[in-house]
């Protein structure tokens, strides 16, 4: 991934299936909770999650409607508003505005579970879905909010070549369907500090308006 001023913080996940985090004992975990970045104001964030090498191309209408529906259960919970994302074949981008650090932490977790068990169900197994991390970079700003979004919507070019919007992000939603899938944004810098810069985002459609 490249843009300018770029910095990802990792994080720890349970991205499985299975129980709920906290119901057994921490195991495995390979970044203390000292090194993730804390804000407590509202601030958009970009997240990319990856998943494991067993799991089936995420790029399939099979893979999307099983997306598509955690997105829409996961819909502003837990303090975490989902306002764009691209869709690639072994991970996600997601631009995501939160409440502060922990609403990203338990919002990223309960999303997570709810894709793992719909890619398990799919593929008819059980077992982790993503990798232990995933990454986060926060965006303060609105060069660094528009770039990040036309980086996730322009992110398909990129692996696969072509233009267009990509039938796989936001970008190729209908007015009804961000409504359905995406939040309304909360803070400043998603409502007009986005209009600041938004000749960066090669006429991709920008966040739902708060």
């Amino acid at each position: 991934m490249i843009y300018p001023d770029t910095k990802m913080e990792q994080r720890n996940l349970p991205f499985h299936g299975g129980p709920r985090p906290g119901s057994g004992r921490p195991r495995g975990s390979r970044v203390s909770h000292g090194t993730r970045p804390q804000f407590r104001a509202v601030t958009p964030v970009h997240v990319t999650l990856r998943v494991k090498g067993h799991v089936w191309n995420l790029r399939s209408k099979r893979a999307w409607r099983r997306l598509r529906q955690a997105f829409e259960k996961a819909r502003g919970r837990f303090g975490g508003r989902l306002i764009e994302y691209s869709v690639q074949g072994n991970h996600l981008h997601l631009i995501v505005e939160a409440d502060g650090s922990v609403a990203l932490s338990r919002a990223m977790q309960g999303l997570a579970i709810r894709i793992a068990k719909a890619l398990n169900a799919m593929m008819e197994r059980a077992g982790r879905v993503f990798e232990d991390h995933y990454f986060s970079r926060l965006l303060r700003s609105p060069t660094e909010l528009t770039r990040a979004i036309a980086y996730v919507l322009g992110n398909h070019q990129h692996h696969f070549g072509g233009g267009g919007a990509d039938l796989y992000s936001s970008a190729a939603l209908s007015p009804a369907e961000r409504v359905e899938i995406l939040s309304f944004a909360r803070g400043w810098l998603l409502n007009a500090g986005l209009r600041r810069g938004t000749s960066g985002l090669g006429g991709a459609r920008p966040a739902a308006p708060g």
